[in-house]
């Protein structure tokens, strides 16, 4: 005697019980010649609602041979009247697309919230079943989550242990303060140019290339030792003889726009 009330469910006009058995068996795994209480439902199809209580049956199967598969509602009252935890087997025979009727089933159950979905194989060729069971839990339930604790590796740490101490790495040399270079300093600044209490000698090699200027040979054969003076100001350095003159190519001729030198005023 099998324990518990089951539900078979079919969208044929009849259906015979021995089919409804060893659908059973292949849910519950043992041998019954009758269950308690079972009820059969024909036609459910054309149904909008079973005649059954809401979580009042502990097993319900569904054998279809239509290849037009059922409506999500009647889906929906399967998971209504089904027990927490209660198991769904659908026997389904499909002649063509069998694999493709196979997905639409199981992603009816999983949208319903039906757990442990697992398709079954059937002695016909052409039959394959899907089982299920309903969640324990009832909708708007709550429970706490437990996170598991992790617990840190340990450490020993041995006395006997040779440890270095870091500060006597450092020579006398890497403990000292770096100078920094004093503000007046001529390297000081995005410019290399000659500061104001200059003491390196800069300032006097400026002067002297000022008053040179830029001589008719430098104009006619430019030369550069950088090699930057022909590229622009943005590339010369303080003390080039060609700031202020326009780019050009080292070797050929420095050519002048004929108001390059008349006054602005």
């Amino acid at each position: 005697m099998a324990q518990g009330s089951v539900l078979a469910v079919t969208d044929n006009a009849v259906v015979s019980l021995n089919e409804v058995l060893n659908a059973v068996r292949m849910v519950k795994k043992e041998a019954i010649e009758e269950t308690n209480p079972l009820r059969i439902i024909t036609q459910a199809s054309s149904l909008s609602s079973l005649p059954v209580d809401s979580s009042s049956i502990d097993l319900v199967v569904f054998i279809g041979k239509s290849s037009d598969l059922s409506s999500d509602k009647l889906f929906e009252e399967f998971s209504r009247v089904l027990k927490s935890g209660g198991e769904i087997f659908i026997h389904q025979t499909s002649d063509d697309a069998k694999e493709t009727v196979k997905s639409s089933l199981e992603r009816k159950l999983l949208v319903l919230g039906f757990s442990d979905i697992e398709v079954v194989q059937m002695a016909e060729p052409q039959s394959f079943g899907i089982k299920g069971k309903k969640p324990t839990w009832k909708i708007g339930s709550s429970f706490s989550l437990k996170k598991p604790v992790k617990s840190l590796p340990k450490v020993q740490i041995v006395d006997d242990m040779d440890l270095i101490d870091e500060d006597s790495l450092l020579s006398e040399e890497d403990l000292k303060k770096p100078q920094l270079p004093p503000v007046g300093d001529c390297e000081v600044g995005s410019t290399r140019k000659a500061c104001k209490n200059c003491t390196c000698g800069r300032a006097e090699e400026e002067e002297k290339v000022q008053k040179l200027g830029v001589t008719m040979d430098l104009l006619e054969n430019p030369k550069s030792a950088c090699g930057n003076c022909g590229l622009g100001d943005a590339f010369r350095c303080g003390t080039c003889p060609y700031k202020g003159l326009p780019p050009f190519k080292l070797g050929q001729k420095v050519t002048l726009s004929e108001n390059f030198l008349a006054a602005d005023i």
